[in-house]
């Protein structure tokens, strides 16, 4: 039973066979899974027929959304052409040369080489590893120290999860490791002082990061890592003025800028990657995500050729480069990647994208007076509605009473599927998504507010 109803058979599998990932255990048992069958478009429909709008792109990164023929056409081919092979050894296949090269032609910055994992987590772990190779190259075995902040993800394995900034990532799991630093969150929203301006928040949180650098030692301090838009942490758009005031400071201590475009990139934002969006410069790049919209699992770390030369001159005087994964640069994997940059620019999804961001903005703008909300915010196709119990003092509410994970709940119900982060029900809707969808998305979304409102009153969850 869950939920007060019998589970079906596929749930009753599910139930004794799979350890489901950043869920409350103990509540699944109560509500049982809910089990995904096929999917179109932007729908979804469960073992049981039911129809879903998919609000958040999977987990961010089904940015074509579910059945497109030219990208399982594009796995056929690659499928039967090599399924595998791998890149040790100096080995090479053709997609992941001409993914190579389509990365650096879009890439927000000049880049001379790209380095393939299997995801976004792989993509950041290894940048660490990078960083350390690199300032051991360049003779300041001292020069090892990340700095992350405060909300970031940066994924799961033992590294990316300390350079993650929530503390769910790290409570029980003995996190983060050391040499991960992590600095001020940028939202203003939340972070911002009480009469401070948004201009008077940046120079503080600025100064804080220069006060780190220089507390701990400039010369300790190899990288910096940042996503442009926050997405994990709550969908968090920095001010405008933030990468301005804190890249010099970076600049001057010789700390490599890393933009984590894991969830940003492609398209997102409204430019091919987030840092275009935020006006971040960024040294080295994390992308995964939609470079193959969710079609198989792939990431790439893209590196300049200041840096790529460092590499070559240590590998010299160690024997070689030591780093690399079974499927980084799966064949596969890269002719998906190779097929959606081409859709991309072929369908015009950056510009659908930002044509569609003013109904985006608009409907998010229509739920900002209601009274569980806090605030809404957005880049893009990607953007949050962050609940409240007191809107006037910004009161979260107790994270034991579920607000967001009962409205997300709710919205299921209604056909619906976004993720509660915290406070905040998150959105980010396939790319392919017309006008009319994101209305119907937003329709939904409105009766879930309204039956949380109805929950929350109904309960007293507003109390002290």
């Amino acid at each position: 039973m869950a939920n007060g109803h019998p589970l079906t058979n596929v749930q009753q599998r599910d139930m004794n066979a799979v350890l489901h990932p950043y869920t409350p255990l103990h509540k699944l048992h109560e509500l049982g899974p809910l089990v995904m069958g096929h999917g179109k478009g932007v729908y979804l429909y469960d073992t049981q027929g039911k129809e879903y709008i998919e609000g958040m792109s999977g987990l961010w990164c089904a940015g074509l959304g579910f059945g497109d023929e030219e990208m399982i056409d594009a796995a056929t081919e690659q499928m039967r052409t090599l399924p595998y092979y791998h890149l040790f050894g100096g080995k090479g296949i053709e997609p992941a040369i001409e993914l190579a090269e389509k990365l650096k032609e879009i890439a927000p910055v000049p880049i001379s080489k790209v380095f393939y994992t299997s995801s976004g987590s792989e993509a950041n772990d290894t940048q660490v590893k990078l960083a350390w190779y690199y300032n051991n190259a360049l003779g300041r075995p001292q020069k090892k120290k990340i700095i992350s902040r405060v909300k970031a993800y940066h994924g799961v394995t033992v590294m990316a999860a300390s350079l993650t900034g929530l503390p769910g990532n790290h409570k029980g799991w003995d996190l983060p490791v050391d040499r991960v630093l992590h600095t001020d969150c940028p939202h203003y929203y939340r972070f911002g002082l009480e009469g401070e301006s948004e201009a008077e928040f940046v120079a503080r949180i600025a100064k804080s990061l220069k006060d780190m650098i220089e507390r701990e030692g400039p010369d300790t301090i190899a990288a910096f890592i940042a996503e442009p838009v926050m997405g994990a942490g709550g969908v968090l758009v920095p001010p405008s003025a933030y990468f301005a005031a804190i890249e010099p400071i970076l600049r001057e201590h010789d700390i490599l800028i890393i933009a984590d475009e894991v969830i940003n990139g492609f398209g997102r934002t409204g430019n091919w990657w987030g840092s275009q969006s935020v006006g971040m410069t960024p040294t080295t790049i994390s992308a995964a995500k939609q470079l193959t919209a969710a079609y198989a699992p792939l990431g790439a770390v893209l590196v300049p050729e200041e840096v790529y030369q460092a590499y070559v001159d240590h590998s010299s005087q160690l024997g070689s480069f030591g780093h690399g994964f079974t499927y980084g640069g799966h064949p596969v994997g890269c002719a998906l990647g190779v097929k959606a940059i081409e859709i991309y620019q072929r369908r015009n999804i950056v510009e659908q994208v930002r044509a569609l961001t003013p109904t985006f903005e608009a409907r998010l703008a229509q739920v900002k007076d209601h009274p569980l909300v806090g605030e809404v915010r957005n880049s893009g196709l990607m953007g949050a509605v962050e609940l409240v119990a007191d809107k006037k003092t910004k009161r979260s509410f107790d994270p034991a009473h579920g607000v967001a994970p009962q409205l997300a709940r709710f919205l299921e119900g209604h056909g619906a599927v976004l993720r509660a982060i915290g406070d905040s029900i998150a959105f980010c809707p396939p790319m392919i998504i017309t006008k009319d969808e994101l209305n119907e998305l937003f329709n939904r979304f409105e009766k879930a507010l309204a039956d949380t409102e109805a929950h929350v009153s109904k309960n007293g969850l507003r109390a002290v």
